[in-house]
């Protein structure tokens, strides 16, 4: 009888409040991370070849950066030698600690080797690979970042095997309180597979226009180019786990509703208007200006933006459909963001000429890129009576060890009403040279509000999953978790999601 009473509630709150509310009220985050989570979803069985960076046994990617239920998604593997490989696919979160949850296993799939492309125009590298097997995205997969970890069978019993991951972001389009935006497209504008071919390598510089990079092949191990990261867990995930996951994982253990898409989700602005809160995570580099365009119109309607992350909306990166025909699926260093200010009009002097030049990102995100932009140093409060503090107990001068890196943003916006500096100091390029970040609030027009972490570290302050291996670069680490991270987090929050 009690039960159905409480039925009855909901259902009349729910005809009251109308669907928003009524999906907020069925909590699916805190429904998926009751189910029960899965010890093993790691890479165990890791190898990768002489240069570092793809793992020629087994590798693999798919035909889509995202996709929603119903959705087919091709599968393409490689084996070298050919073996049968078996696809066990993870939903990431918290999941009483674990970090993950299986939800579903393909194969055993008979896999050869497959061919490596010849660099075409501006050093592209398109896989035009057989598909191994297609993925129908299930009806009952909440939105989130899939890891599917290919596994080799071997022939005989005393014959080791291989593995490493592919990755697909599962996207919806319900009322969501908070967007999780990865940052793919930088994950593959620093993607070196097979072994030298990134934006960063071509032989005319690393920081023009003339290379291009595919999202048609494997992801290689991640940035070890910059010695920030050398895990071997992150080969075929791009930088979802040093860099993201560490977000995902504290958003999902603390219930809050999120739901995830990628940079080329962003094209077009009516998903991220769906949603209250719009998180900019990790290293979020890479921008086609339509990105910019979207999350400018998602502001001035009233989403309220938190860019977590560091070096966000540097360059221009115009996306185009690959031979397949798949859109976005293509892109390149189309020229700076940073309208007239002398930083970006260096860029176009010393490495263009540039085709596209973006606006000034300062009035987007309230602080800006700075140049040099690689270094480490820890996150200073400036303004702690601010709100973003409460709860904190900090104080003017308090820091956190090690929490700005390895690249970050400075020069703030001062030009936008109401922006107030909450955050600034030092970060040591190549560990000895200063050069100034600064962490900003500025009053979006309809309640809302953008945030500037001004680091690309922040989530590592926030929790540590499973497999969770510190980033550090120029001499400088995050020590991790940190309850005043935690708890700046949980104001940003509360204020943008209006549950105060």
């Amino acid at each position: 009888m009690h039960a159905r009473f409480i039925r009855c509630c909901r259902t009349a709150l729910f005809l009251h409040l109308g669907t928003a509310s009524a999906l907020s009220i069925a909590d699916p985050i805190r429904e998926e991370n009751a189910k029960p989570g899965t010890r093993d979803w790691q890479l165990t069985r890791v190898r990768v070849d002489g240069a570092g960076f793809r793992s020629p046994w087994v590798e693999g990617y798919c035909s889509r950066q995202s996709a929603k239920a119903g959705d087919r998604v091709d599968v393409f593997v490689s084996a070298n030698p050919g073996r049968p490989v078996r696809i066990e696919w993870f939903r990431m979160g918290y999941y009483h600690g674990r970090g993950a949850r299986k939800v579903l296993e393909q194969g055993p799939f008979q896999a050869g080797p497959q061919e490596t492309p010849k660099p075409g125009e501006k050093n592209l590298h398109e896989c035009r690979w057989t598909p191994t097997t297609v993925l129908t995205v299930p009806s009952d997969w909440l939105s989130g970042v899939y890891l599917g970890r290919l596994s080799t069978v071997p022939d005989k019993p005393d014959e080791p095997f291989w593995q490493s991951y592919v990755v697909l972001v599962v996207r919806d389009e319900r009322p969501a309180g908070i967007l999780f935006q990865c940052s793919d497209n930088t994950w593959q504008a620093y993607n070196r597979w097979p072994d030298h071919y990134s934006v960063y390598t071509h032989p005319k510089g690393n920081q023009g226009p003339w290379a291009e990079v595919s999202f048609d092949r494997p992801y290689g191990r991640e940035a070890q180019h910059q010695g920030v990261v050398n895990d071997p867990l992150t080969v075929g995930s791009g930088e979802f786990l040093p860099f993201e996951f560490p977000l995902a994982y504290w958003l999902e253990e603390n219930g809050y509703d999120v739901t995830y898409c990628t940079n080329s989700d962003m094209v077009t602005p009516e998903r991220g208007l769906r949603c209250k809160a719009f998180i900019s995570v990790g290293h979020d580099e890479y921008w086609d200006l339509r990105q910019f365009r979207s999350v400018e119109k998602m502001r001035d309607e009233g989403v309220s933006l938190l860019f977590l992350s560091g070096n966000s909306v540097c360059w221009v990166s115009p996306l185009r459909e690959g031979a397949s025909g798949q859109p976005n699926r293509i892109f390149y260093r189309g020229g700076p963001y940073g309208g007239p200010n002398e930083y970006a009009a260096n860029r176009q002097k010393n490495n263009g000429p540039f085709p596209e030049h973006g606006p000034d990102e300062g009035l987007l995100m309230g602080a800006r890129n700075v140049e040099p932009v690689n270094g480490g140093g820890d996150w200073v409060c400036s303004k702690p009576g601010h709100w973003i503090f409460e709860g904190t107990g900090m104080r003017k001068g308090e820091s956190i060890p090690g929490l700005v890196g390895w690249e970050y943003h400075g020069s703030p916006a001062t030009e936008i009403p109401g922006l107030e500096v909450v955050g600034e100091g030092t970060a040591w390029v190549g560990g000895v040279r200063p050069q100034k970040w600064t962490a900003t609030v500025y009053p979006g027009p309809k309640g809302n509000f953008v945030f500037n972490a001004a680091t690309i570290f922040w989530a590592q302050g926030l929790s540590s999953p499973p497999g969770h291996v510190l980033p550090w670069s120029h001499w400088t680490r995050p020590h991790g978790p940190d309850d005043r991270v935690q708890t700046i987090t949980k104001n940003l929050l509360t204020r943008a999601l209006g549950t105060k």
